[in-house]
């Protein structure tokens, strides 16, 4: 192979490496914020437009109900859902879950993006790293295997 060509695909290899590690972290911390936001008026608002149908405006409702815990024991508990309402105040339709799906994903997609961008910027000083280590273990092996005289 030429140089050339074996820098790009070992800066490929390199590249989706870091991107591996970066988005095995990212792409969870994503998902647990957009769980943790999908109930604000920002995400229903954002969502509202993908699961209301047109000519209707998005809001949201919260109620009081309860959850069980890790014991099996009721646990008061607040549920929001997302209420598409027509000019004249009627509600269309309720969403409990989907909005929040659907914010759940548009964030971690945006964590995904993060995970390309900063595995480009972290890929330069990561294959000097590897190229230093693995430099340190030739030179290593080679001054082992010079026989004394």
């Amino acid at each position: 192979m030429k140089p050339a060509r074996t820098g790009a695909l070992s800066g490929c290899v390199i590249w989706f490496i870091v991107f591996c590690v970066l988005s095995s972290c990212l792409i969870p911390a994503a998902m647990m914020i957009g769980g943790f936001s999908s109930v604000t008026r920002f995400a229903m608002q954002t969502v509202g437009p993908l699961v209301c149908p047109e000519g209707t405006t998005v809001e949201s409702r919260s109620y009081a109900t309860t959850t069980t815990d890790e014991f099996g024991n009721p646990q008061p508990s607040t549920a929001f859902v997302l209420q598409c309402v027509d000019a004249n105040g009627v509600v269309i339709k309720e969403d409990p879950v989907l909005y929040a799906f659907i914010w759940i994903g548009i964030v971690s997609i945006i964590g995904l993006i993060l995970a390309a961008i900063l595995a480009f910027v972290f890929a330069a000083p990561a294959g000097v790293l590897i190229a230093r280590l693995t430099n340190r273990k030739q030179k290593g092996m080679m001054a082992e295997n010079i026989e004394p005289r």
